[in-house]
């Protein structure tokens, strides 16, 4: 099912992801065992795990190491990886109306640029972490600086016209025109002209891979 993307997932915290996947793991395991009729006593004595330490892991208060999650998937007979599914679930789609992205106030968009998060989609079993933009630049827009980070990334420009630089070439793009590359240089996009240009950037990089500017 969609989910809509109501605020901006660089925000979170790590402890606020880790507390997420607590609650993910929890809701599974207690899932996994009432299937299966099986009393919090039982698993305990099943799995040598206290009553008490039991009931913090169904209810996201602990994190298990993954020898306790070992024990549980063996007295559960389900596989282990099955106490992440409802986590790496979450976000399958992500709808976002119009006028709903996440307008981002970040290093690049500091003077007269907007750039709005459309959605974002973790890595979950993929490895890859996703993000969509869209950037509009007025008249007044000084040039982007310079990024390099690593990752995929698409720009189809909209309207207007710009020139991205991609290391020492620079590709003159107007409403219409497709770059698609992997990002191994930097980068520096300037707006050509006094009208508005708007583009949508898709962005795709490694999650073991900091996302700390867009352009």
């Amino acid at each position: 099912m969609p989910t809509n993307l109501t605020q901006n997932p660089h925000s979170f915290r790590a402890g606020e992801r880790e507390k997420v996947l607590e609650v993910a793991i929890g809701r599974e395991v207690r899932a996994f065992r009432k299937q299966q009729n099986i009393t919090v006593a039982d698993l305990a004595q099943l799995t040598g795990l206290s009553i008490g330490m039991l009931s913090k892991i169904e209810n996201g208060n602990t994190s298990p190491s993954l020898t306790t999650l070992q024990l549980l998937a063996n007295a559960l007979s389900v596989p282990l990886t099955s106490f992440f599914r409802q986590f790496e679930e979450r976000r399958e789609a992500v709808h976002t109306k119009a006028g709903e992205g996440v307008e981002l106030e970040r290093e690049g968009t500091r003077a007269n640029h907007q750039c709005n998060l459309l959605g974002h989609l973790g890595a979950n079993g993929s490895g890859v972490i996703a993000e969509p933009y869209l950037i509009t630049l007025t008249a007044k827009s000084d040039i982007f600086p310079t990024f390099q980070h690593g990752g995929i990334e698409t720009i189809y420009m909209l309207e207007g016209e710009v020139d991205y630089r991609h290391g020492d070439q620079i590709y003159p793009l107007k409403a219409g025109d497709t770059l698609f590359f992997r990002r191994r240089r930097s980068t520096r996009t300037r707006k050509i002209g006094e009208s508005a240009s708007t583009l949508y950037f898709d962005h795709q990089l490694p999650s073991n891979k900091l996302n700390n500017g867009i352009f």
